[in-house]
Formats: structure tokens, sequence, C-alpha cells
């Protein structure tokens, strides 16, 4: 996994492969990663990625983690605050906006119809 990220200049991205499930989510939520890499161990490195949910795809419980995250939500709808059953919580539109710093509880998730976030993770610089 590469921590720093490379020079890249505009290129069409290929949104038909290289998606995964992140570790511990389930399978109708994939990230694709745009650029860097997260060495969390050691609490260095930033990252770019893409996260999809499929329609009607939630999670359970809350997460935190040691690391900023900055998150826009580029198209669909994304739910925040629903309990174990994916039910309630505060549905946002497209062009919504968070930041969160270490440490902060966020979720669970769910979307309706299906959505797409661009996200940022890093580490403060040392």
């Amino acid at each position: 996994m590469p921590v720093n990220k490379l020079h890249d200049e505009f290129y069409t991205l290929d949104l038909t492969e290289g998606w995964e499930v992140p570790t511990g989510y389930p399978t109708g939520i994939k990230q694709k990663i745009l650029s860097g890499g997260l060495d969390e161990a050691n609490k260095r490195g930033s990252r770019t990625r893409l996260l999809k949910f499929d329609a009607g795809t939630y999670t359970t419980k809350p997460f935190v983690h040691d690391y900023w995250e900055e998150v826009f939500l580029v198209s669909g709808d994304l739910t925040v605050g629903n309990d174990e059953a994916g039910n309630g919580g505060t549905s946002y539109a497209p062009f919504t906006y968070a930041c969160r710093p270490p440490g902060a509880v966020h979720g669970p998730f769910k979307s309706e119809k299906g959505c797409m976030l661009m996200e940022i993770h890093y580490f403060d610089p040392v």
C-alpha cells in the first residue's frame, strides 16, 4: 500500500473496475482508492477514495478512527444515524459535506437508492 501520493494529472476514471469491500464493511459498500494510502499502525499517510453504497445497504454500528476524514456526497442519498435495523436517521442529498476530526463518532449509515462519496483520510503531520 503506497503511503505517499503520486502526481496525477486529469485522467478518466474507470468506474467499472478496481472496487473492493473495505475491511469490516458489508458487501454492498465498496471503495476505489484514487491516491495514496494510510499506514494506520504508524499513524501516517493520506488517501483519497470513492466509496459507493448499493441501494438498500446500511451499516449497523457507529464508526470511530484516529485520522481526519473529509466526505463529499457526490450522488444519491445518504442517511446518517440509522439504528441496527436500518431505520431512522437524517437523510442528505448530493453536494453535502462533512469534516470529522480524529476520534469523532459517526454513523451508522444507509442509502435507500445508492450513493457515491468522495473521501479524503489523513493523519495530522508530526
